[in-house]
């Protein structure tokens, strides 16, 4: 008998992710693992059966592999890269709670797992009941060279390298768990698990995307009760990363704990599991949600006044039509949500930053063919939730970056590019701006087209 029953499959648009589902406790949990995982080989470790069979006891628990590693399947948009950026692990996190009938779910995640969970929390707060971050960390390259946040650009990029090179041998171990690399029989199962997560040509396209990845600016939309643990003898994960991702969350709790330099599922008794009870007692007290991280899409027609001198009333507006059928059908093909349409341009929102870049590509390309120039802006930010409508200075930023872009052009705040980064997207730099209205300078880029091929 298989107690933690058969591995079952949720279907996406491009692919099918695995999971498991067991437990009958009274809350609902989605498992959210780092970044290696396979559903089919992780119970042959007895500690990891026992670490999920706690968990079992006082919740109904999800656990899956994403979408490029274990027993699902890869991520066949060659728009995208290789192995899913954070938009798209987000996405598989929501196909298994849709599967599963999870309608609302306590998060749990573990080191850069939280990086899809923060993105989940951040622009769907309605489906987030509480979340519980360990050993996380908001990115692994800090841009200003300090370690408070991550690594400086050198130490990122030896990791890397470094990471690549024993991925598959069981010698992470000597990072992760000093003490398991000392296990023979231990170390040849870890190695061999490692290579049934993702296969090894496939970690450098993991690691070299996920080094770009910060999610710093989706930390302050994070409205779920919030834990944060950091166990203070991680090497891996120091402690000043934690506290820095809880920093950044405004209901997050920080914790410190003593656990030994292991990986999560060692200890007895676990500390996650003993703070995990302790922090889900109030699970199902109900959140008002009254922001979100939202990725924001602007578009303008150019030149339209000369266009209308050109053709006339009657032909213009029926040539405005068009456009507005055009633009429709595309935001309706990358879910996208029309807010406003002011003249002949659009306002629509998106809960991911890579699906707005490819709606507005889409978009583009099916207004040149009207004979039509447009221009399109993209940031995205906390936005206040007025009814049907959305609020705050991230959508008067958002008109500002679609201002500044040229005919035929889609632009970028920094905040987007650091949130797709992973997705195979290429950007230039086009240097600070400053907006009327809005604090601060603005870094922008302009999206450029290559086309990809693996």
């Amino acid at each position: 008998m298989n107690l933690w029953g058969e591995t079952q499959f949720a279907d996406t648009e491009d692919g099918c992710v695995a999971y498991k589902v067991f437990g009958n406790g009274p809350l609902n949990m989605v498992f959210v693992t780092d970044w290696t995982n396979n559903v089919e080989v992780m119970w042959e470790e007895p500690r990891i059966e026992r670490f999920y069979g706690e968990l079992a006891s006082f919740c109904c628990v999800a656990v899956f592999d994403n979408r490029g590693g274990g027993v699902s399947d890869p991520v066949p948009d060659l728009r995208m890269s290789a192995i899913p950026g954070v938009e798209v692990a987000m996405e598989d996190i929501k196909a298994v709670m849709d599967a599963v009938g999870f309608e609302q779910a306590v998060i749990v995640s573990i080191g850069v797992g939280c990086w899809s969970s923060l993105l989940l929390a951040a622009t769907s707060p309605e489906r987030v009941q509480r979340l519980m971050i360990v050993d996380g960390l908001p990115c692994l390259y800090s841009e200003d060279g300090t370690d408070k946040v991550g690594l400086s650009r050198k130490e990122a990029d030896r990791f890397v390298d470094w990471l690549i090179d024993v991925y598959g041998s069981g010698k992470l171990l000597k990072l992760l768990d000093p003490k398991a690399f000392q296990d023979k029989h231990f170390c040849n199962w870890y190695a061999r698990y490692e290579r049934l997560c993702i296969a090894p040509k496939l970690v450098k396209a993991f690691w070299t995307s996920s080094s770009q990845i910060n999610l710093m600016s989706a930390l302050p939309a994070i409205t779920a009760p919030t834990l944060v643990m950091s166990r203070a003898e991680s090497r891996a994960y120091p402690v000043r990363w934690g506290r820095s991702l809880a920093d950044g969350i405004r209901s997050a709790e920080f914790v410190e704990v003593s656990s030994g330099d292991e990986l999560y599922f060692m200890s007895s008794p676990n500390p996650i599991i003993e703070y995990a009870r302790s922090f889900l007692a109030g699970a199902q007290e109900v959140v008002e949600v009254d922001r979100v991280l939202a990725t924001i899409l602007f578009t303008d027609l150019v030149g339209s006044t000369e266009k209308v001198v050109e053709m006339g009333d009657s032909i213009w507006r029926d040539q405005l039509l068009r456009h507005h059928a055009l633009v429709r059908r595309e935001l309706d093909r990358f879910r996208g949500k029309e807010i406003d349409t002011a003249g002949d341009g659009f306002l629509a929102t998106f809960d991911g930053p890579a699906r707005a870049i490819r709606c507005a590509r889409a978009i583009r390309q099916a207004i040149e063919s009207l004979g039509l120039d447009i221009r399109i802006g993209i940031h995205s930010g906390e936005c206040e939730l007025v009814g049907e409508k959305l609020g705050g200075i991230a959508v008067h930023t958002a008109s500002r970056v679609m201002a500044t872009a040229n005919a035929g052009e889609i632009l970028v705040s920094r905040t987007v590019k650091d949130l797709v980064a992973g997705s195979g997207l290429s950007f230039k730099d086009r240097g600070l701006h400053t907006f009327k209205g809005v604090p601060d300078e603005w870094r922008l880029f302009l999206l450029q087209d290559i086309s990809l091929s693996y």
